[in-house]
């Protein structure tokens, strides 16, 4: 019978062990270890959902991930969003190493989780001398008396443990050996396939007091909210080690894709950045009582995270072009009657790097979402900052991955607002004192309740 992947990576591993040993016994670190450990059990206790985010530079599914494995850069994003990091430390298949780990913890105040194939105390040991807070035991490659053996130490050492399992069985050994966190991969361990069922299914099934985390294959801020319905957390590591920008992937996943709408004063950007957006819309239509020049515009373009989007309406094209390419703007929001072939010749003059999102009223029912070089759409009410809400159980059983609902959201609803599977909420006069001039504890309000459910 073949060797699947991690049978191989196991005995692979023993083959580490044995040279590791050699290389450095455990005499020689034994007695050097400070077991002063941050507590991985009380930082999964905060709010839901929990995240521990992980770094890692390859899989052996996906091959290399992140090309450019600045650990620094990924800790310093890791640490405003997570409650515990994952360090991936195996060599061979994942380009690990322990010396990771102290490197990210040096940068952080999170619990460090050491992620390896542990099937020896050695490597207990081991991790608690590079500072790991905790380890993961996999029952897939362990029986009991190995689990025992190695939760035995890791506690002795002070360490937190998170006890992974991929099926029925391996759960119900994980419940009869008392693992206080109980980690679901939804990875099929032998062919590296992804089902997410096997979290709704296996969460189920485990007592209340046990805190659980929903690892691999979440990709979605809508997979979070629906999984959280019967998890405490989530393990991520490939996508957002995938994202080229990784405050930007970070946010979209733990927060949603946001916007706030209508910004023209400078400390307004400021919080919305601070807080979790990613887009700030800037509106260039004349009417509108939120409408600014070109002139504020770049004077409040104060930051490098968020990303700006230019509101028009009927406008001239070669106006739009000018103003987009000034402020290098990431999309134009067309929010008037421009048509297909509007749009069309709007794209040949833009550059080729700036978006097209197009705004719709609604009414009864939803429009088209299949328009030529429209990147992403607006579902309103009317047009711009009336601070009225359509009916949004229209929107129920739809897939809306490419929209973003506006009108009307506000700390009151957003919560609702987000039940409805869009990529993310449109906020203008739902977070403001008055037109143009944005709330503040409004807006950290809004995020705090997208971030926390």
């Amino acid at each position: 019978m073949k060797e699947t992947i991690l049978e191989k990576i196991v005995r692979n591993k023993n083959e580490w062990i044995t040279f590791r040993k050699k290389k450095q016994p455990l005499t020689s670190f034994k007695y050097h270890i400070n077991k002063k450990t941050r507590n991985f059990y009380n930082s999964l206790q905060e709010k839901n959902p929990v995240f521990i985010l992980e770094c890692k530079r390859k899989s052996p599914s996906l091959g290399v991930i992140r090309k450019n494995f600045d650990l620094i850069k990924i800790a310093n994003v890791y640490k405003k969003y997570a409650s515990a990091i994952s360090v991936l430390t195996d060599e061979q298949y994942f380009d690990g190493n322990l010396e990771f780990i102290n490197i990210v913890r040096q940068h952080v105040l999170q619990p460090i989780l050491c992620k390896d194939f542990f099937i020896d105390p050695y490597q207990i040991y081991l991790a608690r001398y590079y500072n790991a807070d905790a380890v993961l035991l996999m029952l897939s490659i362990l029986d009991d008396l190995q689990y025992e053996k190695l939760s035995k130490i890791a506690k002795k050492l002070n360490m937190g443990i998170l006890t992974e399992v991929n099926n029925i069985t391996e759960l119900k050994r994980a419940i009869k050996l008392n693992a206080n966190i109980i980690g679901i991969n939804n990875r099929n361990l032998h062919d590296l396939s992804i089902d997410l069922n096997r979290t709704r299914i296996l969460s189920s099934l485990i007592p209340k007091h046990t805190i659980i985390i929903s690892e691999s294959g979440i990709k979605k801020y809508s997979q979070i909210k629906e999984l959280s319905q019967c998890v405490h957390g989530f393990l991520i590591g490939s996508h957002l080690m995938s994202k080229e920008n990784l405050e930007i992937g970070t946010r979209s996943l733990i927060l949603g894709i946001n916007k706030v709408c209508g910004l023209t004063r400078s400390c307004d950007v400021e919080i919305v950045e601070k807080h979790g957006a990613i887009y700030g819309g800037l509106i260039f239509i004349k009417h509108s009582i939120r409408n600014i020049s070109q002139t504020i515009a770049k004077n409040i373009m104060i930051n490098n995270v968020l990303r700006y989007v230019g509101i028009f309406q009927n406008e001239d094209i070669n106006i739009i072009t000018n103003i987009a390419e000034s402020l290098s703007l990431y999309a134009v929001q067309l929010h008037g009657h421009e048509n297909l072939m509007y749009i069309e010749k709007l794209r040949k003059t833009l550059p080729i790097n700036i978006k097209i999102w197009k705004a719709f009223s609604i009414n009864a029912t939803l429009p088209n979402l299949n328009w030529k070089n429209v990147n992403m759409y607006v579902f309103d009410s009317r047009f711009g900052g009336s601070n009225t809400s359509f009916n949004w159980s229209i929107l129920k059983e739809h897939v809306l991955d490419n929209v973003i609902l506006a009108g009307g959201i506000n700390p009151d609803n957003c919560i609702q607002a987000s039940k409805f599977n869009c990529s993310g909420l449109d906020f203008n006069s739902g977070v403001e004192i008055s037109p143009g001039i944005k709330d503040h504890k409004k807006i950290k309000l809004v995020f705090q309740k997208l971030r926390y459910y």
